[in-house]
């Protein structure tokens, strides 16, 4: 429990480091965090998948978010020629293009992938040609799960400079991008958090045992409950700030909004929490890693941020449209 607590304040002091140079620096320091969380994220799945005998190229999947980057980055610095739905375009692209390159350089080289198929005891019935084909599809639904995924939150950190795109930006006076990785952070903190107190007081009924025998409906639903509360106390603290009121009230940004990205959010937390519990069952390991003490790798400590991001962007692209 001590070494739990002491790496769960090494990150907050990272977490808060990284903001803090967001806003007084540049929010490049925030996309070198997201860089080396996606990078770390991706090399454990991989291994995952290593486990489960859906053999890939660990090392490609692990170097395939800082391609991803380079991609987003582009996009959103010409937002004016090339827009976010042609950046979001690019990167669909790009793990396609990365995929049947894999495969066809696995292919060619047949002699390798044989003995590779001795050394790992695959199924003599099967090819060279269809072995490559799986190591490349097992490795490019890396690049989708966590890499794509966690790379929308280089979009949601540079929110504010798609001026071009959604002119409508402008009404939250550079408070967006803040205000949605803030609460990208936080939902997961408040619905992890008080699912684990709400299920270690009520108890009750699990939720999916045979994927993670600790979680309870009662968590489940206190985590919710819980994470709705304190995301519309996060916001009464920041509206009652005068820059940040303005700005709110200029976009239309009100207290049901918040309630709505709090609840789905809060769920979608969860479901990234109990897939990767799912991979690690199929897998047989306890953790993803042994990178953070006491918690555990990278991916156990972050899934719960892998499928909100998307969600976020989806939520305030159609608010950007509509105000």
């Amino acid at each position: 429990m001590k070494k739990r607590i002491l790496t769960s304040l090494e990150i907050f002091v990272v977490l808060v480091l990284a903001f803090v140079l967001r806003e007084l620096v540049s929010n490049y320091f925030f996309d070198a965090l997201i860089l080396f969380v996606s990078v770390m994220a991706s090399y454990e799945t991989a291994r995952l998948f290593t486990k489960m005998d859906k053999y890939n190229y660990t090392y490609l999947a692990a170097a395939f978010p800082a391609l991803l980057m380079l991609s987003n980055l582009l996009g959103l610095a010409f937002d004016s020629t090339i827009g976010l739905s042609f950046t979001l375009v690019i990167d669909v692209a790009v793990i396609i293009i990365t995929f049947g390159a894999t495969f066809a350089i696995g292919a060619l080289n047949r002699k390798k992938l044989f003995n590779e198929m001795k050394i790992r005891k695959v199924d003599r019935s099967m090819t060279t040609t269809r072995f490559a084909f799986n190591k490349a599809f097992n490795t490019a639904v890396a690049f989708i799960y966590p890499a794509f995924l966690l790379s929308l939150l280089t979009v949601l950190n540079h929110l504010d400079s798609l001026t071009t795109t959604f002119p409508s930006v402008g009404k939250f006076g550079g408070y967006l991008s803040l205000t949605v990785l803030l609460f990208t952070i936080l939902i997961p903190v408040f619905t992890d958090t008080f699912a684990f107190f709400t299920g270690s007081l009520i108890g009750g009924k699990k939720l999916m045992p045979s994927v993670s025998p600790n979680k309870t409906i009662s968590g489940s639903i206190g985590g919710v409950v819980w994470c709705v509360l304190l995301s519309i106390c996060t916001y009464l603290i920041m509206n009652a700030i005068g820059p940040i009121n303005t700005a709110f009230a200029a976009a239309g940004l009100k207290i049901w909004h918040i309630a709505i990205i709090a609840f789905v959010g809060s769920i979608l937390a969860q479901t990234g929490d109990l897939f990767e519990s799912f991979l690690k069952r199929k897998a047989g390991v306890k953790d993803s890693g042994k990178m953070l003490p006491g918690h555990g790798g990278i991916l156990d400590r972050f899934d719960s941020y892998i499928f909100l991001p998307a969600f976020l962007l989806i939520f305030f692209v159609i608010m950007l449209v509509i105000i």
